[in-house]
């Protein structure tokens, strides 16, 4: 099955950014074997689409000028890739920001609706323009995020935090996160491993 040229190309940059910049042995472990499995291509998903928010600010966020060679090279990659990318909006609720609906997007590149549609791993980006605040939301699988622009960030328990261009960070299972968006567009990556929480559920046992 053949993998489209420009995503084999940003996976071949992106996935070894991410595992550069991890922080801790959990998120590491987990972009090791997101990037084996990811290796294997799957089956062709979604056709390309656009948001409002899209056609606005992710040019700007996409030619942000960057000091390290690979994230230059890696939003190199992403406008290559962007004619492919479909973009979505989700529903928000009351934690997220005034204009959150015309404000966000997100694109799934490996994953459910992705331009590979697979569920053994999740590969996407989100987008949001300046001022959005997006939803407090929690997901099963643990994820890794590598931030390609400035923003703030919010992990359940703690304060906002800026993790800067190029900054990493994991989110655990379950745990309620969000991020919002200042004077420039969001732009950023993140990675999830559904099969990790899948693996730890354990056999029932069947009745007597």
């Amino acid at each position: 099955m053949e993998r489209p040229q420009e995503l084999q190309d940003f996976l071949d940059i992106a996935l070894p950014a991410m595992q550069a910049r991890a922080v801790g042995a959990q998120s590491r472990a987990s972009l090791a074997w997101i990037a084996k499995a990811a290796a294997t291509p799957a089956a062709p998903g979604a056709a390309p689409a656009s948001q409002p928010v899209v056609e606005r600010v992710l040019e700007p966020a996409l030619h942000r000028p960057v000091d390290q060679a690979d994230l230059a090279a890696l939003l190199a990659a992403l406008r290559a890739l962007a004619p492919r990318l479909c973009w979505r909006r989700r529903s928000g609720d009351a934690t997220a920001g005034p204009g959150f609906d015309e404000g966000h997007a997100n694109a799934m590149l490996l994953g459910p609706g992705g331009i590979e549609d697979r569920h053994d791993l999740w590969i996407g980006l989100s987008l949001l323009a300046p001022g959005i605040r997006y939803p407090d939301h929690q997901h099963a699988p643990e994820e890794t995020y590598l931030v390609l622009s400035p923003g703030d960030f919010w992990q359940e328990g703690g304060d906002w935090f800026q993790p800067g261009v190029g900054g990493s960070f994991y989110n655990p299972p379950n745990i309620l996160h969000a991020m919002k968006a200042g004077d420039e567009p969001l732009l950023a990556l993140w990675a999830l491993r559904p099969e990790r929480e899948a693996a730890s559920r354990k056999p029932r046992l069947a009745a007597p």
